[in-house]
């Protein structure tokens, strides 16, 4: 526990060394004018983005490639078989995805360059070499502290980075609403309305979190030679949160993609059809939630579609003499399977939705930003809900260590 505290404390500490040629207050003020990818970064980053610090792409071009490299395990049939070959495959293909985080690193570091050329002092050739180089070499940082959390701390490294720099946005996302109150823009009364919604949103979080359908199985005694094998019951658990918040992620990316494009050339003026078509997607408008909650409903069953696959299931179960009571093996049971994932994911999809447009809908109603949107909250409860797991188990090898000892 000390050496991931350790690690951790480095991370923030590299979240305050700024990047050479880079003005703050400029990135800071870019921020402000409501650019929800820009704002998702920053709080992803724990105020690292916003800072304009080395730190300031954080971990994700590591999720992404962890992402993409998922998809082409799926696609790719030479990637499917590295990752059916056991330990000596997956280190193949952490290679494969650190490699690939580098090089979406530097493609979002090239991006971020011009994308961010207000906030560059002096926007050369020079300075693209140093802030680009910069920003990479910060997020391979950031993957090799997280790989030895893994190793050799407590939970999962990557999804600790994420969850601390959320967290320290804490403290100031509460001055922020104290001197929203302060200045008359919130009533004490909305202050306290929104802790104990907050409050519910994140019982009923950690209520779905760890919420699954079980599937009863039920395995046929076998004899072979004077032993018998099989006859046990057993269940297949399927998550209602399978996909997790990576469709959160994917639909947000696609929604702040005009608007980040727009970053890459002039302003338009008010008035013209670019000016209007972007305040129409902008996280402000109604078209944006709905859209935004269509989205993650696409993308759950796309993503829950990739991870879990029924028919490989279903074939499983038949060669190891196993069936679901009342279902013949076979396609029977691959259909049965793949009714109940559609109900089970039709709720996680509602689930995601309702969790990512709640905050939206606040906002939209006290016409004041309150900085934490349903992907920070969603991120923050689960890997807290996975750490004390890890602990938990952890604590449990030890007293039996100690018992035989």
């Amino acid at each position: 526990m000390l050496y991931t505290v350790l690690l951790l404390l480095i991370f923030r500490l590299g979240s305050f060394i700024p990047v050479p040629g880079m003005n703050a207050q400029a990135l800071k003020d870019m921020i402000g004018e409501g650019n929800s990818l820009f704002g998702l970064l920053d709080t992803l980053t724990g105020g690292a983005f916003g800072n304009a610090t080395i730190f300031a792409m954080s971990i994700t071009p590591y999720i992404n490639a962890s992402i993409i490299m998922q998809l082409l395990t799926v696609a790719i049939p030479s990637l499917e078989r590295l990752a059916k070959e056991g330990e000596e495959g997956r280190k193949i293909l952490a290679q494969y995805t650190r490699y690939g985080a580098v090089l979406l690193g530097f493609i979002q570091a090239t991006g971020l360059f011009f994308g961010l050329r207000g906030a560059i002092v002096h926007p050369n050739f020079l300075s693209y070499i140093i802030i680009t180089f910069t920003f990479t070499a910060g997020t391979a940082f950031l993957m090799w502290l997280g790989e030895q959390i893994t190793e050799k701390g407590i939970g999962n490294g990557i999804s600790l980075i994420i969850f601390a720099g959320i967290v320290a946005r804490i403290p100031s996302m509460g001055y922020q609403l104290y001197q929203n109150v302060l200045n008359g823009q919130l009533k004490v009364f909305a202050v306290i309305v929104l802790l104990i919604v907050g409050l519910a949103v994140v019982g009923f979080v950690v209520l779905m979190n760890d919420a699954e359908r079980r599937i009863p199985v039920q395995y046929a005694k076998r004899v072979i030679g004077r032993k018998m094998y099989g006859g046990q019951s057993t269940h297949i658990p399927i998550k209602i949160s399978m996909a997790g918040v990576i469709p959160i992620i994917f639909a947000m990316s696609i929604l702040a993609f005009p608007s980040t494009i727009a970053q890459f050339f002039t302003q338009p003026k008010p008035g013209t059809f670019w000016y209007k078509f972007l305040e129409f997607i902008s996280p402000r408008s109604w078209f944006y939630a709905v859209f935004y909650f269509i989205l993650i409903i696409f993308f759950t069953y796309f993503y829950t579609a990739i991870q879990f696959n029924p028919v490989e299931i279903a074939n499983n179960m038949r060669k190891n003499g196993g069936f679901i009571p009342g279902i013949r093996p076979g396609r029977p049971t691959s259909e049965y399977i793949s009714k109940v994932l559609s109900r089970v994911t039709l709720a996680g999809a509602l689930f995601l939705g309702l969790v990512a447009v709640l905050p939206i809908f606040i906002t939209y109603i006290i016409k004041v930003n309150i900085g934490l949107g349903g992907t920070t909250l969603l991120i923050v409860v689960g890997v807290a809900l996975e750490t004390v797991q890890q602990i938990e188990s952890q604590m449990l090898i030890r007293h039996y260590k100690g018992f035989l000892e």
